[in-house]
């Protein structure tokens, strides 16, 4: 059996292969190659075997990416594909977020056949939704719904809310479109409503920080401007050292040169919000995100779930 010219591991949804199959059809063009001759390994993560209970109950973002990330170290596959927005603050030892692809919209979508909007939704509405980051922003402005735990994958969570399971629920924009589903989207959410979660919308590439032949085969995919935002959004995510049980927003604007950085964290409740902004050259991103983060721990004097 011939062996492959690489070896990308990913998780098994919809979502997961098409973008691993993204990057190997970049990957086949940048390099000449046929697409066949680059593997797509599906692992089976515990945040996908785990369906039942919420992620703050079972340990966080890392369950969707332990097992990839134990094949990625022994060598069982030359790189991992991930939503960076699974992503733990703080990746194992010896492995590092080589490439990314350029972002998508990276706003939340609202999805409803009964409500034009939040502000639409009628009082007492039942709304699907799992993270904790999403149910905090709903309660800042909705603190009358009810809230109603809602994990699987995208279609699992569309066949939900057409069975009338919920009123309403949220999903990324950027999956969505990735998708084909861009027409379940009721409204996309202007992010003065809902900041979103750190990196989201973002394709990562994750590699051994010593295996330099898949470093540089990843070279021509790395967009640079949405490195900037992540490294931003990502320091902020670092500094704020939270736990899956802290609702944390972030989003960096790059537009030349310059950087502008929006954080914030709520409590659970969504009653208090504490908020932080930077702006200043692009490359100094990673800085600013931690001194916005050491500025909303110092206002939020220990109200946070942390």
């Amino acid at each position: 059996m011939q062996t492959p010219f690489l070896r990308i591991g990913t998780r098994g949804s919809k979502l997961a292969l098409f973008q691993a199959h993204l990057v190997r059809g970049q990957l086949a063009a940048a390099h000449g190659v046929e697409e066949e001759a680059i593997a797509v390994e599906i692992i089976r993560t515990t945040g996908d075997r785990v369906q039942d209970r919420p992620l703050s109950e079972i340990g966080g973002k890392g369950l969707f990416t332990k097992e990839i990330e134990e094949a990625l170290a022994t060598g069982a596959i030359d790189l991992a594909v991930h939503s960076m927005k699974d992503m733990a603050a703080v990746l194992p030892q010896g492995l590092v977020i080589a490439a990314v692809l350029e972002r998508e919209d990276a706003r939340d979508a609202f999805l409803s056949p009964v409500a034009s909007g939040i502000a639409a939704l009628a009082p007492g509405a039942k709304v699907g939704c799992s993270s904790v980051r999403r149910s905090a922003q709903l309660w800042r402005q909705r603190p009358d719904v009810v809230i109603t735990p809602f994990r699987g994958n995208v279609d699992t969570r569309l066949r939900k809310l057409h069975a009338g399971e919920v009123d309403a629920t949220f999903l990324a924009v950027a999956g969505l479109n990735r998708l084909g589903l861009q027409h379940e989207i009721t409204q996309a959410i202007a992010m003065d409503d809902m900041l979103p979660a750190p990196a989201q919308g973002v394709i990562g590439m994750e590699t051994r920080e010593d295996d330099t032949r898949i470093r540089d085969l990843l070279a021509p995919l790395h967009h640079a401007a949405t490195h900037l935002q992540l490294q931003a959004e990502r320091g902020f995510l670092a500094g704020i050292d939270g736990s899956c049980r802290t609702p944390v927003a972030a989003h960096a604007f790059v537009s030349g040169g310059e950087i502008e950085l929006r954080c914030e964290a709520l409590t659970l409740d969504g009653r208090a919000v504490f908020a932080a902004r930077r702006q200043g050259a692009a490359q100094d991103g990673a800085r600013m995100g931690l001194e916005a983060a050491s500025e909303i721990r110092a206002a939020a004097l220990g109200k946070l779930v942390l």
